[in-house]
């Protein structure tokens, strides 16, 4: 079964991007399992496919925090057909992710931080007035919410010039990063593919809903489909990001629950 998954986990275990791509180039292999079902293990809770733990590709079990995330992940197995498509697996995926990252959460969670000195929220366009305008009113709610909420106070920047942010405004902010394993995959998942930790922060955090945050991350693609049309490629890599969004919600909910 690890093999199935190698090139799924791409150069970066937490870049969904990346997986997706390489997955799209991966051999589909048969079924080779009756039945995925969960057992109750040190740490949490095992997926089994007939009675054996999923591995990450580089051999570590899969250990999930709770048994409803384990249940969703074992779903993912039951679901497939003949052969497994990896790419209808995003809760599989995710996991194995975590896997191969759960000894460098720390890492991990620097990484994500390194978003808050180029987030996207901001560098906002200087015209038209309409998306100018667009911009404000979904992105200064978010960092309202960073400055009155997290004590974090960041600089906006007209164009693509960078402006460096303040030290104390990124302390502030990394300083409420969630610890365990799977909220920082989650928090990163969300980073990478909104460009903004500040949106993963605050969906993280309660302070936005996952339809807030994925609307916020699109203001200038969703203006540009408005004038211009829809791009047929633009529109597919933002569906294959979609659905590692949705995984990463899917975890962060069951984790609150």
């Amino acid at each position: 079964m690890r093999e199935l998954f190698d090139d799924v986990a791409g150069h970066s275990p937490l870049d969904p991007q990346e997986s997706v791509r390489r997955a799209t180039r991966a051999p589909q292999r048969k079924r080779f399992y009756k039945e995925a079902g969960i057992a109750e293990v040190e740490g949490g809770f095992a997926v089994t496919l007939d009675g054996k733990p999923i591995r990450t590709p580089s051999g570590r079990q899969v250990v999930a925090p709770s048994s409803a995330i384990a249940e969703q992940i074992a779903a993912e197995w039951n679901a497939q057909g003949e052969t497994i498509d990896p790419l209808t697996m995003p809760l599989t995926r995710f996991a194995n992710s975590v896997g191969e990252v759960s000894d460098r959460v720390d890492a991990v969670a620097d990484d994500v931080a390194k978003y808050l000195g180029t987030d996207l929220l901001f560098y906002r366009a200087g015209h038209p007035e309409a998306l100018v305008a667009r911009e404000a009113a979904y992105w200064d709610p978010v960092l309202a919410w960073a400055a009155n909420s997290l004590g974090a106070h960041f600089i906006l920047s007209e164009g693509i010039v960078h402006v460096a942010q303040p030290e104390q405004a990124i302390t502030a902010a990394r300083a409420v990063f969630p610890s365990d394993p799977w909220s920082v995959a989650a928090l990163h998942v969300v980073t990478t593919l909104t460009g903004s930790a500040l949106l993963a922060l605050a969906l993280v955090r309660g302070a936005m809903d996952s339809d807030e945050v994925w609307a916020a991350a699109h203001v200038d693609d969703d203006w540009n489909v408005e004038k211009w049309g829809v791009d047929e490629e633009v529109a597919a890599r933002r569906a294959a990001r979609f659905i590692d969004f949705r995984a990463a919600v899917t975890i962060l909910d069951a984790l609150k629950a």
